[in-house]
């Protein structure tokens, strides 16, 4: 079977396809393929290793409908289109909990690095601004003892929520469509309702899925219910934000500070005015950019279609 990986991922999924046996072509240049190329490349190929950047939608599914399957390198696949690829009979699997620590930690800083301006005050010291002590500037909050509403309670909320039950005994509220038995045994934790979620909490963390239900979620009216000395971080995917909208709260004192490692569109324009605002931290949607991650991700990428190929149960199927 002959497999296209179309992006320079680690070499451990790749490894793993060869000792297998398979035919693997990798895509070794760091700009990605247009969906144009991909289809392209794809004529000749049974097996596919993507990520968010191409758009697996139905034209792209149509287009390459001899596609046995497509294996997301990452957990998320709001990208492909899978109730066309299941009509198509196209397999689709992903590579989840590979990165829940990973972005768990950016999680955790982005909520730390908001809270204490730390990438405002170090460009500050940049260009020049560390002067005299001011006793009353640029104050930050203390976390300890907070509220914690986290926002789809999978594996990365259930880390993030760890990480802050153990370091600063934060209360923890969560959001989810099913009841989540161990994070209430373990870390205290308490189901509410949204709007319950969005009045009781400091920090509203968010690690949903991006679907027609989410996207947009955190708009005007979501900001102006939280606590005007709420955080805000989200690590899930820019469009459950309005971006103009928090913007909008950061400025009016609607909400106090943001996190985010997710924007809407990626990449920003240098001239969004969220990065000028001392309150913001932002990072370029790194949550599962560690060697460890990346790996892993590599290596449940390969094994979706190494199970396909020996006709074995896809342990990470999404369709």
């Amino acid at each position: 079977m002959k497999v296209l990986v179309s992006l320079n991922i680690p070499e451990a999924g790749i490894d793993l396809l060869k000792k297998e046996g398979l035919d693997v072509e990798v895509w070794r240049e760091e700009k990605p393929l247009s969906n144009d190329e991909l289809v392209e490349k794809c004529q000749g190929v049974e097996a596919l290793i993507t990520t968010g950047m191409n758009a697996i939608n139905r034209d792209f599914l149509q287009k390459c409908q001899h596609l046995k399957i497509v294996s997301q390198f990452g957990a998320g696949y709001d990208n492909v289109d899978v109730e066309s690829a299941r009509e198509l009979g196209i397999h689709v699997g992903n590579a989840p909990d590979a990165m829940s620590d990973a972005t768990a930690d950016i999680a955790f800083t982005l909520m730390l690095a908001a809270s204490r301006k730390i990438c405002y005050l170090n460009r500050h010291i940049i260009k020049g601004g560390w002067g005299y002590f001011k006793p009353r500037a640029h104050l930050g909050l203390e976390l300890k003892g907070k509220t914690l509403g986290v926002f789809g309670l999978g594996r990365i909320g259930f880390e993030m929520a760890k990480r802050c039950v153990g370091a600063y005994e934060m209360k923890v509220l969560y959001c989810s469509r099913q009841v989540k038995n161990t994070a209430e045994q373990q870390l205290g934790a308490q189901r509410v309702d949204f709007d319950t979620l969005l009045h009781q909490s400091d920090v509203i963390s968010v690690h949903c899925a991006l679907n027609e239900n989410t996207r947009g979620l955190f708009n005007k009216e979501a900001f102006s219910q939280m606590k005007e000395t709420a955080l805000f971080i989200n690590t899930s995917r820019g469009p459950v934000h309005n971006q103009s909208d928090l913007y909008d709260a950061l400025v009016n004192g609607a909400i106090w500070g943001a996190g985010l490692d997710v924007t809407n569109p990626e990449p920003m324009s240098l001239d969004d005015p969220l990065l000028n605002l001392e309150n913001v931290a932002i990072t370029p949607h790194i949550g599962s950019a560690t060697v460890e991650a990346r790996d892993e991700m590599s290596r449940l990428a390969a094994k979706n279609i190494i199970q396909f190929y020996r006709g074995e149960t896809i342990e990470n199927l999404v369709n």
